[in-house]
């Protein structure tokens, strides 16, 4: 029992990260959507580089991609807390059906894992020259919150066994 209200737990600890971050994103919109802006019209990135044509620079598309990631940041948490409140109802269940009550957790943790990996690292990062912005980088940050995703991922995908 311990070991899964631990598991319960570390959803929960990481839904209410995010939903923290969504709430932000949402309550300090202009704060937030300055970031994006910056790193998607590349304007703080090396002058020399050679990436420059990749920029946006169109506020409505800006815009757009700002309310994306808000939206899969608040579906990120939303499958979170949906995940831990079915672990919550199951925790005293067989393993195979604690097991099967993870499924919302672990979508909701891997759905993060794109968000801030692909999103962040991968687009922002790569493709749009994050990494080389003094001022608009996000790629540690990112990192961070991929290697506790991740790091839930693997405890949850532990198998469980029935209790005795």
């Amino acid at each position: 029992m311990p070991l899964r209200l631990s598991k319960i737990l570390v959803v929960a600890a990481l839904a209410l990260l995010i939903s923290l971050v969504a709430f932000g994103n949402v309550t300090d919109y202009r704060t937030n959507f300055a970031f994006v802006q910056h790193v998607l019209a590349m304007d703080t990135i090396f002058p020399d580089a050679s990436i420059h044509y990749r920029a946006i620079t169109s506020p409505p598309l800006q815009h757009a991609a700002y309310v994306l990631i808000i939206a899969v940041q608040t579906i990120t948490a939303v499958l979170c807390w949906a995940g831990v409140w079915r672990m919550w109802r199951r925790r005293r269940a067989s393993a195979a059906l604690f097991q099967r009550a993870k499924g919302l957790a672990v979508m909701g943790l891997s759905v993060g894992v794109a968000l801030w990996l692909v999103g962040f690292m991968a687009i922002g990062g790569e493709w749009f020259g994050m990494w080389m912005s003094p001022q608009w980088n996000g790629v540690a940050t990112s990192f961070r919150l991929v290697a506790l995703l991740l790091g839930a991922l693997v405890y949850l995908g532990q198998r469980e066994v029935d209790m005795d």
